[in-house]
């Protein structure tokens, strides 16, 4: 990613640059999940965006966000760019746990190698699970703890050589595997085109904004704000852009005011349907 401009991309994290160590990839994944928020307030508007890493990199120096395909693809660019050996993966997430797993391309997995103060060991790095991780996770399985949330590492059963993330049972998805192999970016344009634009994508069906910070999740889903566990029903349009700004770091003046209205209008739709029984808020899966 030449001409990449890791200034304006650190300067979006409050971070300073600094050789790569273990530390400073934790202080950048962290800031990466706290900073940058999971959205797709684009496709809710019938906008699908270019799955390019400078097309990310260029909506997050905006103060927007995106999805994993936006958020790992920029954030794989920033770290090789920085020194960092870093790899994408193919990878499947699991909505539910009537979702068998699978490696789909749904996700865009990331695994960093060959840090100077710990050589021997993988890391999984991903800054687009939503309310994934807060910071990396060493490939090994076991048991992991991350504020109130307690995930698994396993090798994975459906992709040889590859891993498997299951998520605390109060996350919004079951798991993620990912297969060991190099993934580019193209692999993920059919996946990405059917999750911009699908009625059945759960990207098109409900609006959902999410943040991870060492004490816990942020999530707006439709109209529905949830502050680490503390719900709170948006009343007006208003509300709901102030949440999106005050919390989640997103410009309203980024949106026309017609944008704006259409977006509370299926926010509103969206929460109706699901408090009705007609449908169900999922976070999309990926």
């Amino acid at each position: 990613m030449s001409g990449m401009d890791v200034t304006g991309y650190l300067a979006r994290l409050g971070l300073d640059p600094e050789p790569p160590s273990l530390a400073a990839l934790r202080r950048l994944h962290a800031a990466h999940v706290e900073r940058v928020p999971y959205e797709a307030l684009e496709t809710q508007l019938g906008r699908p965006t270019p799955l390019d890493p400078p097309a990310s990199l260029a909506r997050i120096l905006r103060g927007r966000g995106g999805y994993c395909y936006h958020l790992n693809g920029a954030f794989s660019a920033l770290l090789h760019a920085l020194g960092y050996q870093v790899t994408r993966h193919l990878g499947g997430v699991q909505g539910s746990a009537a979702d068998a797993p699978n490696v789909d391309r749904n996700h865009l997995a990331l695994t960093v190698t060959g840090l100077p103060d710990a050589p021997e060991v993988a890391w999984l790095v991903d800054v687009g699970l939503g309310d994934g991780p807060h910071e990396p996770l060493p490939l090994r399985e076991g048991t992991y703890v991350q504020g109130p949330h307690t995930y698994r590492l396993r090798p994975s059963e459906v992709a040889p050589g590859g891993w498997r993330f299951e998520h605390d049972p109060a996350g919004s998805f079951t798991g993620m595997d990912f297969a060991p192999g190099v993934a580019e970016m193209a692999d993920f344009a059919e996946k990405h085109a059917w999750l911009s634009t699908a009625p059945e994508s759960g990207f098109v069906r409900v609006c959902v904004v999410q943040r991870r910070d060492a004490e816990g999740v942020d999530s707006l889903r439709a109209r529905t704000l949830d502050r680490h566990g503390v719900k709170e029903l948006i009343e007006s349009p208003g509300e709901w852009w102030a949440a999106a700004g005050d919390v989640f770091g997103i410009p309203a003046a980024q949106f026309t005011a017609a944008e704006r209205e259409r977006l509370w209008r299926q926010c509103v739709a969206q929460h109706e349907a699901h408090v009705g029984g007609r449908g169900s808020e999922v976070v999309p899966s990926a």
